[in-house]
C-alpha cells in the first residue's frame, strides 16, 4: 500500500512578530540617545569634560547594553516586514531589503564595539586624559553609526517603500514617508546630530501600520468563517 507523503504546511507569522517592530524602535531610539549623550561631538573642551563624566560613561554603558536586544529584535521586524508584504514580493527588491537589513545590523553592532573600546580607555584619578584615543574611538563609533548603518538602513527604507508602493501593501502616504526618510539617512545624518532618529520613528509607524493590518484581517477573516 503507498504511503502519502506527509503534507507540510506554512507556518503561521506570531502575532508578536509584528510588535517586534515597535520594541525595535523604542530600543533604538534610547541607544542612539544615551550614545549621543555619552559620547557628544564637541572640542577638546567637551571631550574632556564627557570622558571624566561618571554620567556620561554610565549613559554609554547603557547604551551599548542595549545594542545587542536591538539587533535582535531588528531581525524580528525584518520577518514581520516580509511576511506582510507576502508570496507576492518582488525578489530583486526583496534580496536588497534583506540585505541591506543585515548590513545595518552588522554595522550597528560594529559602532557599538567602537563605542566600547571608548569605555577601555584609563586614566589616573584627577588627572586630565589625553583625548588622543578617545578621539578615535568616538569617531570611528559616529562614522560606523552615521556613515555606514544609517545609509544602509536608508536603503532598507527605500526599498520596503518600493515595495510597498509597486504592491499596494502600504499606503500612499506612507510609501512617501519611507523615502523622506531614506533621504534624510541617506545624505543629512551624517551631517546633523539626532537626523539618525527618523529611522526608529519610521520604524515606530511602518509596525503600528502592521499591527492594524494584522488586526483587520483577522477581523475579516474571522466574520467570514
Amino acid at each position: 500500500m503507498e504511503q502519502k507523503a506527509p503534507v507540510q504546511e506554512a507556518l503561521e507569522t506570531p502575532r508578536a512578530a509584528g510588535l517586534a517592530g515597535v520594541v525595535f524602535a523604542l530600543l533604538l531610539a534610547a541607544a542612539i540617545v544615551l550614545i549621543r549623550l555619552g559620547i557628544p561631538e564637541g572640542g577638546d573642551a567637551v571631550t574632556v569634560r564627557a570622558f571624566t563624566d561618571s554620567g556620561r560613561r554610565d549613559a554609554l554603558r547603557t547604551a551599548l547594553a542595549l545594542v545587542p536586544f536591538t539587533g535582535i529584535f531588528f531581525l524580528w521586524f525584518v520577518g514581520a516586514v516580509r511576511a506582510h508584504v507576502g508570496a507576492a514580493e518582488d525578489k530583486f527588491l526583496a534580496t536588497v531589503l534583506l540585505g541591506s537589513g543585515l548590513v545595518f545590523v552588522a554595522s550597528l553592532f560594529a559602532a557599538a564595539a567602537a563605542a566600547s573600546a571608548v569605555l577601555a580607555v584609563r586614566h589616573q584619578a584627577g588627572a586630565t586624559p589625553d583625548p588622543t584615543a578617545w578621539d578615535f574611538g568616538r569617531h570611528l563609533a559616529y562614522t560606523l553609526m552615521t556613515g555606514y548603518a544609517m545609509r544602509m538602513a536608508a536603503v532598507f527604507v527605500c526599498s520596503m517603500s518600493m515595495i510597498g508602493h509597486h504592491l499596494g501593501v502600504l499606503p500612499r502616504w506612507l510609501s512617501l514617508v519611507g523615502f523622506l526618510t531614506a533621504l534624510i539617512l541617506l545624505f543629512v545624518s551624517s551631517n546633523v546630530p539626532w537626523a539618525e532618529l527618523v529611522f526608529p520613528a519610521w520604524s515606530l509607524v511602518l509596525s503600528l501600520h502592521i499591527l492594524v493590518a494584522g488586526r483587520r484581517a483577522r477581523t475579516r477573516a474571522a466574520a467570514s468563517a
